[in-house]
């Protein structure tokens, strides 16, 4: 009897402690619904509360990971039902979605959507996919976050304060992935190569045209991530997150590129170039996407939108997991040495797609401010448009992809990059020499303004030509026969758009080290011309056919002395070579 009676007893005291999903939420609630929905996480009670949820869940794992400029480290935070958090050990069932929040903290939206999100998966009040990992970034820019404010977004509608978009060192962040000058971008780098993520997102608030969408999506643009990959994110995971927020209530549209005109003229997809966030992540075939809320819908709204948006995006990447999988394991199989890669790429005003649009009605209005023309959106009166989506690129430069390039040693903020990046290579042994294929920088255009830190050029134009060089031992042979070649063809090919040449990391050969005095090199010139023909017939027919370049001695010498034997071989020439 007293043996029963003990049985019952411990059945009455387990059933009591039983506690269902929504009870265990409430014992974790997020610094966002602490705060009724105005007001975003701090930094601090953000991190207090992952530290919590760790503690009090098995199946998330919080750890650090990282420098960033602000002096405090990177963290990530991971959910896996299973509770395997080592990545490199994980079933190849497994698909692996990587949030990436706070960049432009001053966009908050998805630092508390997915503190949520995390919390509801751990709860059980969201029923994960079996074969889902998601990790997240809580805060990218943390320096940025510390610096908190209510005024700076302008034209955002709440939270009540937020933090700045410029991190501790006022770069942002989301144009730094291939430049790497901060230590977040070289944390991120070696967070994004532990995780391997199939599917990246990064979570933004929006600038520019009105609308009647909270939820506007940017994914990475399908022809530049091209091949399988790029027909799998445009046939198949848009148009599915696209239904599947449409089930949950939540209409969406393509980012809405354009700020001080109305939409009504059709717009292109934003093309998503390696220094930004998406365009890094599809240098290892991952599919990229941008949410980006609406910046004058009210905040609990956006968190919300951005909250179903993230369990669409899980469902869909679930539901393709063996498609992602042999995405990502067919790495850079697009790209073998001799095919062509496209370094450039146009807007194809043949191809569009007509996006049936929910938009206010735009007037202009005299300002009371100015007294000239002003845009103003009637948010009273909606209307539906018939809109040109242009989301279709063609290529305008390509490249063909080299067996190797060789770097010379001496350039290190180069090598440095490649090391966080995960790029193999061999150093030479002993001097070699070869015959390469040697870039002369022919023409380029500069920033004259200041941008992130650089005045980068554009525009670059190279001429090739096949030379015998001689490198040193420590030299390095990087092939590009690895999962790594988009990011060096992207980084190394100096016509790229986001080339280290064109971030000026190899500025100093644009300058002369030498030079020559006029009356001096009258002579040598002189005996330059005597001694061959064809340089003398080339020399007359340019006086011949440019004025200008006839009534200037100046101009006259310099021609020579880039053609004689006491021009410095550095000076235009661009140091990494192709071994074809």
């Amino acid at each position: 009897m007293k043996i029963q009676l003990a049985l019952l007893l411990s059945a009455l005291v387990l059933f009591g402690c039983t506690k269902t999903p929504e009870d265990r939420k409430e014992e974790v609630k997020t610094p966002y619904e602490e705060g009724n929905g105005l007001a975003t996480a701090t930094y601090e009670n953000l991190m207090e509360f992952y530290r919590k949820l760790a503690r009090e869940f098995p199946e998330i794992h919080l750890q650090t990971l990282g420098e960033t400029d602000s002096g405090l480290p990177l963290h990530l935070v991971t959910f896996n039902a299973e509770r395997n958090f080592n990545f490199q050990r994980l079933g190849k069932d497994k698909v692996v979605v990587l949030v990436l929040n706070g960049i432009h903290p001053g966009e908050p939206d998805g630092i508390d959507a997915t503190a949520m999100l995390l919390r509801d998966l751990a709860a059980g009040v969201v029923r994960a996919p079996e074969n889902l990992v998601l990790a997240a970034i809580p805060v990218y820019n943390i320096g940025g976050a510390l610096n908190r404010n209510g005024t700076t977004r302008a034209n955002q509608n709440g939270p009540e304060s937020y933090g700045f978009r410029g991190n501790a060192r006022n770069y942002d962040l989301n144009r730094d992935f291939i430049k790497m000058d901060t230590r977040n971008a070289r944390s991120f780098a070696e967070i994004f190569r532990m995780v391997r993520p199939h599917v990246f997102l990064d979570t933004h608030v929006s600038n520019g045209a009105d609308y009647a969408y909270t939820l506007t999506h940017l994914f990475t643009q399908h022809n530049k991530l091209g091949g399988k990959a790029g027909e799998f994110l445009e046939g198949v995971l848009r148009p599915q997150l696209e239904a599947s927020l449409r089930e949950k209530g939540w209409e969406t549209t393509p980012y809405v590129n354009v700020f001080n005109r109305p939409p009504d003229g059709g717009f292109t997809q934003f093309m998503d170039a390696p220094r930004y966030s998406t365009g890094y992540a599809a240098l290892w075939n991952t599919p990229g996407l941008m949410v980006e809320t609406h910046m004058l819908k009210p905040y609990a709204q956006r968190v919300e939108g951005t909250y179903h948006l993230m369990l669409s995006l899980m469902e869909g990447a679930s539901a393709h997991a063996e498609v992602l999988e042999e995405l990502r394991e067919g790495l850079g199989e697009g790209y073998p040495p001799a095919s062509w890669y496209p370094l450039a790429w146009t807007v194809d005003s043949t191809r569009y797609e007509t996006l049936d649009f929910k938009g206010f009605r735009a007037d202009t209005l005299q300002s009371t401010v100015t007294g000239l023309p002003r845009l103003k959106y009637q948010q009273d009166t909606p209307v539906s448009l018939q809109v040109r989506y242009f989301n279709h690129f063609k290529p305008t430069d390509s490249v063909r992809v080299p067996t190797a390039y060789l770097l010379p040693a001496a350039w290190s903020q180069v090598r440095e990059r490649l090391d966080r990046n995960g790029i193999r290579y061999e150093p030479l042994p002993k001097d070699t020499t070869l015959e390469v294929t040697v870039y002369r920088i022919d023409d380029y255009q500069t920033f004259q303004q200041p941008y992130e830190g650089h005045y980068p050029h554009y525009n670059t134009r190279v001429t090739p030509s096949v030379k015998t060089v001689r490198f040193r031992a420590g030299d390095l042979l990087i092939p590009t026969a690895q999962p790594g070649v988009r990011y060096l063809l992207e980084t190394l090919e100096p016509a790229g758009v986001d080339s280290f040449f064109n971030w000026n990391f190899f500025d100093t050969v644009l300058q002369r080290k030498e030079g020559f005095s006029p009356y001096v090199f009258e002579e040598i010139a002189a005996k330059l011309l005597e001694s061959d023909s064809s340089l003398a017939r080339l020399f007359l027919e340019k006086k011949a056919a440019e004025p200008d370049f006839a009534s200037s001695a100046y101009r006259q010498l310099t021609w020579l002395y880039e053609r004689s034997p006491n021009s410095e071989g550095a000076y235009l020439t661009y140091p990494v070579c192709r071994l074809e």
